[in-house]
């Protein structure tokens, strides 16, 4: 029988007393959660930083564990611009959106579906869980049309962004066989077109679709903030969606943030019980946020 001992200092009664607690309020998020799907939008920091990407693996890994069946979705924008800048590919974007030529397409599925996909799965797997790397294309899970972009100006002109897609389905049958098997799905967001063209889609939108898709309980954005802040710079812990569009009439919600706040609202909207924008600079942020009392950066709420 292997033996419990541990290297170091034995806890006294005050250290002792501090972990139960922490143990038994995670409790009853435990019992809440079990059972259910919750899916994480990994990016920023988090996934650059190697004590965050150990800490997000041991978390991800941690939820499976306890019978929560996690669902990751990562972004990867700094590696595209790595590689771009590399290859002396200049980037153009409007209103925030990468234009996607097929040059472009050709380095994102490297890059995405490749390079930052596998470095994933090989943390989460290197953690002790069983995770799997798929894009949008594997098994048609993402079925995209080509996104007509009507941009902000006077001249309110359609402008061809190229290959930039926009969700119409999400096959859940995958994603639900690969939990009901123990396995730890990681999508990149490439989706597919009805001709077998491959999709260049913004992270948080296919976030936000997978859980409406799959009626998550929870959909969680990780960020490089602390979450939505108001005029002062402080954290506004909770958010209607009225609130959220009068901040972004105010300009207090602006650029990055703006498609992770639409996802959120549209998330909630069709399904998902609760949205959380959190900050993933924080080592193990996302058991902060479901197993405390006070959990972490802004919740996104609906209107009842």
């Amino acid at each position: 029988m292997r033996s419990r001992q541990k290297p170091g200092k034995k806890m006294d009664n005050t250290q002792a007393d501090q972990t139960a607690l922490v143990l038994i309020e995670a409790l009853p998020y435990i019992q809440k959660f079990h059972g259910e799907t919750i899916v994480i939008k990994y990016g920023g920091n988090a996934m650059v930083d190697e004590e965050l990407q150990l800490s997000f693996a041991r978390d991800i890994v941690l939820m499976k564990l306890v019978g929560i069946n996690p669902v990751v979705v990562h972004g990867g924008g700094p590696q595209i611009n790595d590689l771009l800048e590399k290859l002396n590919i200049e980037s153009q974007f409007v209103d925030g959106i990468r234009i996607t030529d097929n040059k472009t397409m050709e380095i994102v599925q490297m890059v995405l579906g490749g390079l930052v996909n596998k470095n994933i799965v090989t943390q989460l797997c290197s953690a002790g869980g069983k995770a799997i790397g798929i894009t949008g294309k594997d098994g048609n899970l993402i079925k995209a049309k080509k996104l007509e972009l009507h941009p902000s100006g006077p001249e309110k002109k359609i402008v061809d962004i190229g290959l930039v897609g926009e969700i119409e389905s999400v096959n859940t049958e995958i994603l639900k066989t690969l939990a009901e098997n123990d396995f730890i799905p990681v999508i990149a967001p490439i989706g597919v077109g009805e001709n077998g063209e491959s999709y260049n889609i913004n992270a948080d939108t296919v976030a936000g679709k997978v859980a409406e898709f799959l009626k998550a309980e929870k959909l969680i954005l990780l960020t490089n903030t602390s979450g939505v802040l108001d005029g002062s710079g402080k954290v506004l812990s909770v958010l209607s969606q009225i609130q959220v569009e009068e901040l972004t009439r105010n300009k207090l919600i602006s650029e990055g943030m703006i498609p992770k706040v639409e996802c959120a609202i549209s998330a909630i909207e069709n399904g998902v019980e609760s949205v959380q924008i959190i900050d993933g600079r924080i080592s193990h942020s996302l058991l902060l946020e479901l197993f405390t009392d006070s959990g972490i950066g802004t919740q996104i709420i609906k209107m009842r």
